[in-house]
C-alpha cells in the first residue's frame, strides 16, 4: 500500500512538472513565489498564415512581428511584481511570482497560454497532501493579468470563469465583457466601449457631422463597439454612409474593394473601431493611392497605435481623433525600462527577441541565427547583448504617455491589494462564511475573486480604484490630435481635450479647437455633411429615397422662423408676433382696431356726432314750436320720444369707435339694439293712432280710449320691453367679450366677441320685425293728410332701413377685423340719417320756412279734403250696392233712390285766411245724412 502511494505522487509530481515548465507557448516570462500571477500579452502582433494540409503532424504556428508596445506591457506587469515584492510593508513574507506567456495577438495562442493556468489548478484541486509529502509543490495560478483585444478575453474569459479564476484585462473593452451571467470572473482596469461609442458620437455632433464612414474589426471587440456606434448616432439623426467589416487576415482584392468604396464616397469622416493591425491593410491601401482628404476618428485600441502611427503613413492619418485612456505615472519605470539586457533577464525568454529585433541583429546563441545561416531569414550582424539601448528609437522606451502600461500597473496592484486585504483580514469581519477570513497560504482563485469585488483602495497616485457592479472602471478618456513633430517629422500625439462620462451633465466633454489640425495643417473643421447646411430662415426638407442626412433647403413658412443654421423645423412665432421677410426672427404684429385717432374713425365719429346735433336741432325746434299745428298734428309727445331715441342711435355708433374693453363690447349691441326698437315702436304707435282714427266712420269713446297718450306709450314700453328682455338674456348666458384675433399675418385685430351669434340674430330680426310692422301701417296710412301723418316718408325711411340692414348681414359676415365695427357704425348712422331726414325733414322746412302752412285753417282743409274723399267712396260704394239689390227684386222699372253729395261753404273752397268760416261736409243716400264738423274743441280732441 506505501509502494502505491508512492507511484502515485510521482507520477503526479511527474505531471505537474511537466505542466509547469513544458505544457503551453515555448516562449515565456516566468518567475516563481508564493503565489503565482498569470499574464496574457500580445508581444507579436499575429501568426503567420499557413495552410495545413494534415498530411503530417500539424506544426504550432508561428507568431510575427514584434510588438515593442506589448513587450513594454508585459514589463510593467513584471516591474509591478518587483516593486510589491521588495516591499517591506506590502504583502510581508509573501513572494509574488508570474508566468507570462504571449498571445500573439490571436485566440488559439491565448487558449493555450491558459489551458496551463487552468491545468495547474485542476491539479491542486486533487489534494496530493493525502497521499505524499510534496515539498516541491508548484502553487496555483490564483488570477490572471490580460488579455489585451477583447476577442481573444472573450476566448479566455469563458475557460477562466470555469473555474472562477479572476481574469484582469487592462485593454480589453468590448461591452459584451460586461455580461456577468456569462463572463463571471472577468474584470477590467479600461473602460467600455459602452462609454466610447458614446463618446465618439459625441464628438461627430460636436464637429456637426451627419454623414460618415464606420468601420469595425470582425471580432468581439469591432462589432458591438460599432453597433452600439450605430444606434447612437440614429438618436442624433447622424447618419451613417458605409458600414464595412475588416480585418488584417484580409485578401488584397478585399482590401482594395473596400478602400474604393471609401474613396469614392462623399463622407469625409472614417470612424475605426479596430485594433492597429486590423486597420493597417486598409492604411497601407490608403497610402497608396495617395488617399489625404479623409479625418480618421480612432478607437483606444489604435488611437496611440506605434503601428499605424509611422511618419510614412502621415500624410493619409494626420489629423486623426483619437480616443486614448487616461495616461497614468509610474516612480521608476523609465529606469526599469532602460535597464534590460539579455544576459540579466534571464528569466524573460522575450527579452532575446526584443534585443534582436530592437538593434536588428542576432545573439550568438539564437534559434533565429541558424534560420539565417540555413536562409530561412534574413542575414542580420551578431550583437553581444550589452549595447546601450537608450541611443536607439523605439516604441519600447516611450514612456511619456502610459495608458496601456497605466492599465497593467493597476491591474497587478489590484490583485496584491485583494491579497493584502486577506492577510490583514480580522476573524468575524471577512467576506467568506459565517464572516470567516480565507488563509494566505491556502488560498484559492475564487477567494480572490471575492476579495476583488469588494476592492476599494487608493492607489500611489491618489487615484481611487473600484469596480462597478459589471466589474468595470470609471470612464475617462483623453482626446488626441495626431499631428507631425516639427522636429523629426514623427507622429506627435497631441492632447486636444477629454471625456468623462461620470461628469456633469454639460462637463463631460471638453475640446480645444485651437489645438486642433486637420489634415496635419489646417485649423478649419473639415465638412462631412451630405448637405451643405441650410441658411437661417430655412429648414431642412426631405428628399425621396435618401436617408434623413440628405436634404434640401426649404424656407420657412410665413409666421415662422429659424435663426440658427441647419435647422431640422421651424419655430412657429408667438402669437403676437409675425415673421420677417427672411424669416429668420419674428417681429411684434401691428395692433389695430376702430381708433379715434385713425381718419376713417375721426369720420364716423364726425358722422355721429353730426347726427346727434341735428336730432338735438330737431328737437330743440318742436319744443319751441310744440303749439303750432304741425307739431300738434304729428302726435308731440311720441316725437319727443322719437327724437331722443334717434338721439341713442346716433350715440350707440360712438361705442363701436375706440379700443375695445369688456365693457364696451357687452354695451354696444344692447345699446343699439334698443335704441332701434325704441326709435321704430315710437313710429310704429304714431302711425298706427292715426291710422285708426280716420279709417273710424263714427269716433266712439273705444276709439277715443284706445287713442289715449297713456296707451301709446305703454305700447312702446311693452315692445321695447320685449328687446330689453333679449339683450338681458343674451348678456346672462353669453356675454360677449373683447378678444384678440390673430388670424391676420401681420396684425392683431382687437374685436369684440359677441359670444352669440344666434341672439345677435334675434336683436336684429326683431327690430327688422318691428319695421317690417311699421311699414305695413305706414304704406295703408300713406294716403291721410300730410299734415297728420309723413306715411310716404316713413315708407321711404323703412325702405331705407331694409335696404340698409339688409346689405349689413352679408358685410359684417364677409368682413373682419376693426372694419367689422365700421361696418355697423355705417348700418347706425345710415338707417339713422334715413329715419331723421325722411320723417322730420318736411315737417322741419315747414315750421322754419313755410309758417303760413302750419295753421289751423291748412290742417282743417286738408282734414276736410281727406273727409270728401271718404264720403265720396262710401257713396259710391253704397249706391252699387243698392242697384244691385234692385236689379234682383223688381227688374229694370223700380226707381232707385237720389243721390246728392254736395259741399258747401260760405266763401271759396278753402279760404285760408279766415279762421271763423266753419267747412261743413254732407252727404246724403237715401234717407241717410251725415255731416262731419271740425269745431274748434272737436280738433282739440284730434290733435
Amino acid at each position: 500500500m506505501r509502494k502505491m502511494k508512492l507511484l502515485m505522487c510521482y507520477l503526479i509530481l511527474l505531471g505537474s512538472s511537466y505542466v509547469i515548465s513544458s505544457y503551453g507557448p515555448y516562449q515565456r516570462a516566468q518567475m516563481t513565489g508564493d503565489i503565482l500571477l498569470g499574464g496574457l500579452f500580445p508581444i507579436h502582433f499575429g501568426v503567420a498564415s499557413k495552410d495545413q494540409d494534415l498530411a503530417a503532424r500539424p506544426e504550432s504556428t508561428q507568431c510575427v512581428r514584434f510588438n515593442f508596445r506589448g513587450f513594454r506591457w508585459l514589463q510593467a506587469m513584471i516591474f509591478a511584481i518587483d516593486e510589491i515584492n521588495n516591499s517591506s510593508t506590502f504583502l510581508p513574507n509573501i513572494t509574488l511570482g508570474y508566468r507570462i506567456f504571449d498571445t500573439c495577438n490571436t485566440v488559439s495562442k491565448a487558449l493555450e497560454a491558459t489551458l496551463s493556468f487552468v491545468a495547474q489548478n485542476k491539479i491542486d484541486s486533487l489534494n496530493l497532501d493525502e497521499f505524499c509529502n510534496c515539498t516541491d509543490h508548484i502553487p496555483s495560478t490564483i488570477a490572471v493579468v490580460g488579455a489585451t483585444g477583447s476577442a481573444v478575453s472573450t476566448a479566455v474569459a469563458n475557460l477562466l470563469g470555469l473555474f472562477y479564476i479572476p481574469q484582469i484585462s487592462y485593454a480589453s473593452s468590448s461591452r459584451l465583457l460586461s455580461n456577468k451571467n456569462q463572463y463571471k470572473s472577468f474584470m477590467r482596469t479600461i473602460p467600455t466601449d459602452e462609454y466610447q461609442a458614446t463618446a465618439m458620437a459625441d464628438i461627430i455632433e460636436y464637429f456637426e457631422w451627419n454623414w460618415v464612414i464606420a468601420i469595425a474589426s470582425d471580432d468581439d471587440y469591432g462589432r458591438p463597439g460599432i453597433e452600439k456606434f450605430e444606434k447612437e448616432m440614429e438618436e442624433r439623426d447622424i447618419c451613417i454612409h458605409l458600414n464595412e467589416l475588416i480585418s488584417q487576415y484580409l485578401e488584397d482584392h478585399e482590401v482594395k474593394a473596400l478602400a474604393d468604396r471609401i474613396e469614392n464616397s462623399t463622407a469625409k469622416v472614417i470612424v475605426v473601431f479596430a485594433s492597429g493591425p486590423d486597420i493597417e491593410p486598409l492604411i497601407k491601401e490608403m497610402v497608396r493611392r495617395n488617399v489625404t482628404d479623409r479625418i480618421w476618428l480612432a478607437s483606444e485600441a489604435w488611437a496611440s497605435s506605434s503601428l499605424i502611427a509611422k511618419p510614412e503613413y502621415l500624410d493619409v492619418v494626420a489629423g486623426t481623433i483619437g480616443f486614448a485612456l487616461k495616461e497614468g505615472r509610474i516612480a521608476g519605470f523609465r529606469e526599469f525600462l532602460q535597464r534590460v539586457q539579455p544576459k540579466k533577464d534571464s528569466h524573460n525568454e522575450f527579452v532575446r527577441e526584443f534585443w534582436e529585433e530592437t538593434f536588428n541583429c542576432y545573439l550568438e546563441d539564437s534559434p533565429r541565427l541558424q534560420e539565417s545561416e540555413n536562409g530561412s531569414s534574413s542575414f542580420r550582424p551578431l550583437c553581444t547583448g550589452e549595447e546601450d539601448i537608450t541611443n536607439v528609437e523605439t516604441p519600447y522606451l516611450d514612456y511619456t504617455h502610459l495608458r496601456i502600461s497605466y492599465n497593467v500597473y493597476v491591474a497587478v496592484y489590484s490583485i496584491a491589494q485583494a491579497l493584502q486585504d486577506i492577510l490583514s483580514c480580522t476573524p468575524g469581519q471577512g467576506l467568506f462564511a459565517n464572516n470567516s477570513c480565507a488563509d494566505i497560504r491556502k488560498m484559492e482563485a475564487w477567494q480572490v475573486l471575492k476579495q476583488l469585488r469588494h476592492l476599494n483602495y487608493t492607489n500611489s497616485m491618489g487615484e481611487k480604484i473600484y469596480f462597478d457592479e459589471n466589474a468595470d472602471m470609471a470612464a475617462k478618456y483623453t482626446i488626441i490630435n495626431w499631428q507631425r513633430s516639427p522636429g523629426d517629422g514623427s507622429v506627435l500625439f497631441k492632447e486636444v481635450g477629454y471625456y468623462n462620462i461620470h461628469a456633469k451633465r454639460g462637463a463631460k466633454q471638453f475640446i480645444d479647437k485651437t489645438k486642433i489640425l486637420w489634415n496635419g495643417f489646417s485649423s478649419e473643421v473639415p465638412f462631412s455633411n451630405c448637405s451643405e447646411d441650410c441658411e437661417p430662415g430655412t429648414r431642412k426638407g426631405i428628399i425621396d429615397s435618401m436617408p434623413t442626412c440628405c436634404f434640401e433647403c426649404t424656407e420657412c413658412s410665413d409666421g415662422e422662423y429659424s435663426n440658427n443654421k441647419d435647422a431640422s423645423v421651424c419655430n412657429k412665432c408667438p402669437n403676437n408676433s409675425w415673421s420677417n421677410g427672411n424669416h429668420t426672427f419674428c417681429f411684434l404684429k401691428e395692433i389695430e382696431f376702430l381708433s379715434w385717432t385713425e381718419p376713417f374713425g375721426i369720420a364716423l365719429a364726425i358722422c355721429a356726432l353730426l347726427g346727434v346735433v341735428l336730432t338735438a336741432f330737431v328737437m330743440g325746434v318742436f319744443v319751441k314750436f310744440r303749439n303750432t299745428p304741425i307739431v300738434k298734428a304729428t302726435n308731440r309727445e311720441l316725437s319727443y320720444v322719437l327724437l331722443f331715441s334717434l338721439i341713442c342711435c346716433f350715440s350707440s355708433s360712438l361705442i363701436f369707435i375706440g379700443e375695445p374693453q369688456d365693457w364696451t363690447c357687452r354695451l354696444r349691441q344692447p345699446a343699439f339694439g334698443i335704441s332701434f326698437v325704441l326709435c321704430i315702436s315710437c313710429i310704429l304707435v304714431k302711425t298706427n293712432r292715426v291710422l285708426l282714427v280716420f279709417e273710424a266712420k263714427i269716433p266712439t269713446s273705444l276709439h277715443r280710449k284706445w287713442w289715449g297718450l297713456n296707451l301709446q306709450f305703454l305700447l312702446v314700453f311693452l315692445c321695447t320691453f320685449v328687446q330689453v328682455m333679449i339683450c338681458v338674456v343674451w348678456l346672462y348666458n353669453a356675454p360677449p367679450s373683447c378678444y384678440q384675433n390673430h388670424d391676420i399675418d401681420e396684425i392683431i385685430f382687437i374685436t369684440c366677441n359677441e359670444g352669440s351669434v344666434m341672439a345677435l340674430g334675434f336683436l336684429i330680426g326683431y327690430t327688422c320685425l318691428l319695421a317690417a310692422v311699421c311699414f305695413f301701417f305706414a304704406f295703408k296710412s300713406r294716403k291721410l293728410p300730410e299734415n297728420f301723418t309723413e306715411a310716404k316718408y316713413i315708407t321711404f325711411s323703412m325702405l331705407i332701413f331694409f335696404i340698409v340692414w339688409i346689405s349689413f348681414i352679408p358685410a359684417y359676415f364677409s368682413t373682419y377685423g376693426k372694419f367689422v365695427s365700421a361696418v355697423e357704425v355705417i348700418a347706425i348712422l345710415a338707417s339713422s340719417f334715413g329715419m331723421l331726414a325722411c320723417i322730420f325733414s318736411n315737417k322741419l322746412y315747414i315750421i322754419l320756412f313755410k309758417p303760413s302752412r302750419n295753421t289751423i285753417e291748412e290742417v282743417r282743409c286738408s282734414t276736410a279734403a281727406h273727409a270728401f274723399k271718404v264720403a265720396a267712396k262710401a257713396t259710391l260704394k253704397h249706391s252699387a250696392a243698392s242697384r244691385r239689390r234692385s236689379s234682383s227684386i223688381g227688374g229694370s222699372s223700380a226707381s232707385s233712390p237720389s243721390s246728392s253729395i254736395s259741399l258747401k261753404t260760405n266763401g271759396n273752397d278753402c279760404d285760408m285766411t279766415s279762421g271763423k268760416h266753419t267747412p261743413r261736409v254732407s252727404f246724403g243716400s237715401g234717407r241717410v245724412t251725415l255731416s262731419l264738423s271740425f269745431e274748434e274743441p272737436r280738433r282739440s280732441s284730434l290733435m
